[in-house]
């Protein structure tokens, strides 16, 4: 992923559920951003046909839901959305080895189907609002850091192409499974900006150095008064 220019690395999350308002900043940050995050409450509010309003100004989007089931559920769900033609999907590591091969194998077959370029296929380990003595609470042995590490190898033996991760785990991953391994990393807030709910986060170029493939930013983008600018600012950064 070496080869990748700083504004290829940036996947802009757009947090509306307004179709042309994302289709619009889409359009906008196109020549800016490597691709467009599309989450669980935009497809829900607008489903695949808002997915493809706003893949009409840029057709690398993220589709990030998640997907969490029994692995035949999983892998027909993945059937049933190649046809949006996605450049990365997400599904939950915690769902198991074998979930995670047929969501791969799933991925393979369906976009060798539809004569489409395969997505990326990444596995959420721990979600980046939470923090240590949250995973406790949920049942976790571990801390944070080595229960990440455990799921990111879990998913590579799987077959997985990578993980969502926060910027912290990002050498420890890298060093267990890999400089191919994907690492595609939310918690991303330029210095100085706010935080918000997030509990994990680190600077773009601090990211990056690290090993981070793709960068996941969403408000220090979306709400400032000139997305564009802030976007190649970010790259800017990026690039040191």
């Amino acid at each position: 992923m070496s080869n990748l220019k700083p504004s290829e690395r940036i996947l802009c999350a757009l947090d509306t559920t307004n179709v042309e308002e994302a289709a619009i900043l889409a359009g906008e940050l196109s020549p800016h951003v490597g691709g467009i995050k599309l989450g669980l409450e935009f497809f829900g509010a607008n489903g695949p046909q808002g997915f493809l309003e706003v893949a009409k100004a840029n057709r690398n989007i993220f589709l990030d839901l998640k997907l969490h089931d029994i692995p035949n559920t999983v892998a027909k769900t993945i059937h049933a959305l190649m046809p949006l033609r996605p450049k990365i999907m997400t599904i939950h590591t915690a769902g198991g080895s074998a979930m995670m091969k047929a969501a791969s194998e799933a991925a393979t077959l369906a976009a060798k189907n539809e004569g489409c370029e395969r997505p990326i296929i990444v596995g959420v380990t721990i979600l980046t609002s939470l923090d240590n003595e949250d995973i406790e609470a949920i049942g976790f042995q571990n801390k944070v850091s080595m229960q990440v590490v455990k799921l990111a190898r879990l998913a590579k033996e799987s077959g997985l192409d990578g993980v969502v991760c926060s910027p912290h785990e990002i050498k420890l991953i890298k060093e267990s499974c890999g400089a191919d391994f994907k690492l595609v990393v939310p918690g991303i807030r330029p210095a100085g900006s706010d935080t918000g709910d997030q509990k994990r986060v680190m600077t773009p170029e601090e990211a990056v150095s690290l090993g981070a493939d793709y960068l996941v930013i969403g408000r220090p983008i979306t709400k400032s008064d000139n997305p564009a600018q802030s976007a190649q600012l970010i790259a800017n950064e990026i690039n040191g």
